[in-house]
Protein backbone atom coordinates (compact mmCIF):
# COMPACT_ATOMS: atom_id res chain seq x y z
CA UNK A 1 0.00 0.00 0.00
CA UNK A 2 2.84 2.40 0.96
CA UNK A 3 4.28 1.78 -2.80
CA UNK A 4 0.97 2.60 -4.64
CA UNK A 5 0.60 5.68 -2.48
CA UNK A 6 4.12 6.65 -3.19
CA UNK A 7 3.64 6.10 -6.64
CA UNK A 8 0.53 7.92 -6.95
CA UNK A 9 2.31 11.27 -5.00
CA UNK A 10 5.11 10.94 -7.51
CA UNK A 11 2.59 10.87 -10.68
CA UNK A 12 1.10 14.10 -8.99
CA UNK A 13 4.50 15.88 -8.37
CA UNK A 14 5.06 15.67 -12.55
CA UNK A 15 2.07 16.01 -13.57
CA UNK A 16 2.12 19.62 -11.37
CA UNK A 17 5.25 20.21 -12.70
CA UNK A 18 4.70 19.61 -16.35
CA UNK A 19 1.14 21.65 -15.81
CA UNK A 20 3.17 24.66 -13.99
CA UNK A 21 5.44 24.81 -16.87
CA UNK A 22 3.19 24.73 -19.72
CA UNK A 23 1.10 27.61 -17.99
CA UNK A 24 4.50 29.48 -17.35
CA UNK A 25 5.50 29.64 -21.03
CA UNK A 26 2.15 31.11 -21.38
CA UNK A 27 3.29 34.12 -20.07
CA UNK A 28 5.12 35.57 -22.82
CA UNK A 29 6.83 38.52 -21.69
CA UNK A 30 10.69 40.30 -22.91
CA UNK A 31 12.52 42.88 -21.31
CA UNK A 32 14.00 45.48 -22.24
CA UNK A 33 16.72 47.53 -20.48
CA UNK A 34 17.16 51.12 -21.51
CA UNK A 35 20.57 52.81 -20.40
CA UNK A 36 21.90 56.66 -20.58
CA UNK A 37 25.48 55.95 -21.00
CA UNK A 38 27.53 58.78 -19.40
CA UNK A 39 31.07 57.27 -20.88
CA UNK A 40 29.57 57.74 -24.63
CA UNK A 41 26.51 60.18 -24.43
CA UNK A 42 24.17 57.50 -26.01
CA UNK A 43 21.36 55.79 -24.99
CA UNK A 44 21.66 51.98 -25.17
CA UNK A 45 19.07 49.89 -25.82
CA UNK A 46 18.98 46.29 -25.22
CA UNK A 47 16.17 44.14 -25.92
CA UNK A 48 16.07 40.47 -24.35
CA UNK A 49 13.64 38.03 -25.92
CA UNK A 50 12.80 33.90 -24.94
CA UNK A 51 14.50 32.16 -28.07
CA UNK A 52 11.58 29.95 -27.74
CA UNK A 53 8.95 32.97 -28.00
CA UNK A 54 11.05 34.50 -30.46
CA UNK A 55 11.22 31.10 -33.26
CA UNK A 56 7.62 30.78 -32.67
CA UNK A 57 7.08 34.69 -33.66
CA UNK A 58 9.49 34.32 -36.94
CA UNK A 59 7.73 31.43 -37.96
CA UNK A 60 4.30 33.40 -37.73
CA UNK A 61 5.36 36.33 -39.02
CA UNK A 62 8.30 35.62 -41.86
CA UNK A 63 6.52 31.66 -42.95
CA UNK A 64 7.64 27.85 -41.79
CA UNK A 65 11.14 28.69 -43.31
CA UNK A 66 12.37 31.41 -41.03
CA UNK A 67 14.95 29.71 -38.72
CA UNK A 68 16.40 31.81 -35.48
CA UNK A 69 18.41 29.47 -34.73
CA UNK A 70 20.28 28.60 -37.66
CA UNK A 71 19.87 31.79 -39.96
CA UNK A 72 21.50 35.38 -39.53
CA UNK A 73 18.90 36.42 -42.20
CA UNK A 74 15.76 35.42 -39.79
CA UNK A 75 17.81 36.77 -36.28
CA UNK A 76 18.54 39.90 -38.79
CA UNK A 77 14.45 39.88 -39.61
CA UNK A 78 13.40 39.56 -35.89
CA UNK A 79 16.05 42.45 -35.01
CA UNK A 80 14.37 44.61 -37.50
CA UNK A 81 10.49 43.57 -36.60
CA UNK A 82 11.31 44.69 -32.68
CA UNK A 83 13.03 47.70 -33.96
CA UNK A 84 9.78 49.06 -36.21
CA UNK A 85 7.64 47.84 -32.90
CA UNK A 86 10.06 49.63 -30.22
CA UNK A 87 10.16 53.35 -30.13
CA UNK A 88 11.53 56.65 -28.06
CA UNK A 89 10.89 59.64 -28.12
CA UNK A 90 11.73 62.99 -26.09
CA UNK A 91 9.19 65.28 -24.17
CA UNK A 92 8.46 67.08 -27.10
CA UNK A 93 7.27 64.16 -29.07
CA UNK A 94 10.58 63.97 -31.29
CA UNK A 95 11.61 60.70 -32.53
CA UNK A 96 14.70 59.34 -31.10
CA UNK A 97 16.26 57.22 -34.10
CA UNK A 98 17.75 54.17 -32.69
CA UNK A 99 20.40 52.66 -34.51
CA UNK A 100 20.89 49.01 -34.78
CA UNK A 101 23.73 47.93 -33.19
CA UNK A 102 23.54 43.83 -33.28
CA UNK A 103 22.02 40.86 -32.27
CA UNK A 104 23.20 37.50 -30.77
CA UNK A 105 22.09 34.41 -29.24
CA UNK A 106 22.98 33.87 -25.22
CA UNK A 107 21.45 30.50 -24.29
CA UNK A 108 17.88 30.68 -24.06
CA UNK A 109 17.92 34.51 -25.04
CA UNK A 110 17.97 36.13 -28.19
CA UNK A 111 19.52 39.96 -27.57
CA UNK A 112 18.79 43.11 -29.41
CA UNK A 113 20.64 46.00 -28.86
CA UNK A 114 20.24 49.72 -30.78
CA UNK A 115 21.54 53.04 -29.37
CA UNK A 116 20.94 56.65 -30.49
CA UNK A 117 22.80 60.11 -29.16
CA UNK A 118 21.08 61.14 -25.65
CA UNK A 119 19.72 64.64 -26.50
CA UNK A 120 20.84 67.56 -24.50
CA UNK A 121 17.96 68.78 -21.64
CA UNK A 122 16.20 65.07 -21.96
CA UNK A 123 13.24 65.56 -19.19
CA UNK A 124 10.97 62.70 -20.28
CA UNK A 125 11.57 59.92 -21.93
CA UNK A 126 8.50 58.19 -24.60
CA UNK A 127 8.33 54.78 -24.83
CA UNK A 128 6.52 52.60 -27.08
CA UNK A 129 6.90 48.52 -26.84
CA UNK A 130 5.05 46.33 -28.89
CA UNK A 131 6.67 43.65 -30.35
CA UNK A 132 5.33 40.36 -30.07
CA UNK A 133 1.54 42.22 -28.36
CA UNK A 134 0.71 42.56 -32.26
CA UNK A 135 0.81 38.40 -32.27
CA UNK A 136 0.41 37.40 -28.51
CA UNK A 137 -2.40 39.24 -26.89
CA UNK A 138 -1.09 37.92 -23.15
CA UNK A 139 2.56 39.43 -24.07
CA UNK A 140 4.06 41.67 -22.02
CA UNK A 141 7.39 43.67 -22.41
CA UNK A 142 8.87 45.40 -19.27
CA UNK A 143 11.06 48.31 -20.16
CA UNK A 144 13.51 49.95 -17.50
CA UNK A 145 15.10 53.17 -18.01
CA UNK A 146 18.82 53.57 -16.35
CA UNK A 147 19.66 57.32 -16.34
CA UNK A 148 22.43 57.71 -13.42
CA UNK A 149 20.90 56.38 -10.38
CA UNK A 150 17.68 56.83 -11.64
CA UNK A 151 15.40 53.76 -12.78
CA UNK A 152 11.95 54.02 -13.58
CA UNK A 153 10.16 51.08 -15.62
CA UNK A 154 6.87 50.41 -17.66
CA UNK A 155 5.23 47.72 -18.29
CA UNK A 156 3.62 47.31 -21.49
CA UNK A 157 0.30 44.44 -21.65
CA UNK A 158 -3.10 44.76 -22.30
CA UNK A 159 -4.37 48.48 -23.87
CA UNK A 160 -0.67 50.24 -22.74
CA UNK A 161 1.03 51.37 -26.00
CA UNK A 162 2.66 54.10 -25.14
CA UNK A 163 4.05 55.29 -21.88
CA UNK A 164 5.83 58.69 -20.91
CA UNK A 165 8.88 58.56 -18.15
CA UNK A 166 9.55 61.77 -16.62
CA UNK A 167 13.49 62.02 -16.05
CA UNK A 168 15.01 63.74 -13.38
CA UNK A 169 16.95 66.47 -14.20
CA UNK A 170 20.77 65.77 -15.60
Amino acid sequence: MNRRRALQCLAAVVSLSLAAGAVAHQGKEAVTRVLFNPRTGNIEVMHRFLIHDAEHAVREIFGADADLLGSESSRAQFAEYVGQRFRLADQDGQSLALSSVGHEIDGKYLWIYAETPSPAHLTALNVTHNALRDLWPAQSNLVTVERGDENRSALFAGGTNSVTLVLAND
